[in-house]
């Protein structure tokens, strides 16, 4: 699948943290170790008809396939499993809107709760910062986190993001959430040394020739 479908040969290591993108194949055990504290869209749709894991569970699987469905090189969505290791701990998303153009993308992750404090979150991000700020060519990064979760709002502070103001939104319990934002350019991006493999093959899938 890997012919057609280059993504798959990408590869992101950091320290001792390696990523990957996500594959069919990945689906039932990330899910299976999805945390509570998971944090999805606060704007999708929860069903009555399931459980609050049930649910979570059904939004990971379709952000999964919505990803791969809807790519395009101008606005995409790449879902990396994140090992530890050589342990599945987690996942790190990445993702593009109007990327050509804006040349800035947007973060979000989970972790297991037994790879947090551990530095698994800085060096997952930190990773998928040096691919976009030195293969794609970004000029910016953004990332958003509730206000209530000290976990990544602690590791956009400790990569060097700055604050971007905040904003309400409307979840879909009818709750209003408040969320954090932030920004990163790539002048005072320090430069970490991040192994990338795979890049070369799917160059154009994000719109670059």
């Amino acid at each position: 699948m890997d012919s057609y479908w280059p993504l798959f040969g990408l590869r992101l290591v950091f320290r001792d943290v390696t990523l990957r993108p996500m594959r069919e194949e990945d689906l039932p055990g990330l899910a299976a170790m999805l945390p509570g504290d998971v944090g999805h869209d606060p704007r999708l749709p929860m069903w009555p008809s399931q459980s609050f894991a049930e649910n979570e569970r059904r939004l990971f699987c379709q952000g999964y396939w919505k990803a791969l469905g809807t790519w395009d090189p101008a606005s995409w969505v790449l879902h990396f499993a994140v090992a530890h290791r050589g342990e599945l701990v987690g996942v790190q998303t990445l993702e593009g809107e109007s990327f050509p153009a804006l040349r800035t993308v947007d973060t979000a992750s989970w972790l297991v709760p037994g790879a947090r404090g551990r530095g698994v979150g800085v060096a997952m991000r930190t990773a998928v910062l040096g691919f976009s700020f030195g293969s794609l060519g970004a000029v910016a990064a953004v990332s958003s986190a509730t206000t209530d979760n000290a976990a990544s709002l602690g590791v956009s502070r400790r990569i060097g993001y700055e604050e971007n103001g905040r904003s309400r939104i409307v979840d879909t319990g009818g709750d209003v959430a408040e969320l954090q934002h932030f920004r990163l350019t790539a002048d005072r991006w320090p430069g970490h040394s991040i192994t990338i493999e795979g890049f070369d093959a799917c160059r154009a899938w994000f719109g670059m020739t």
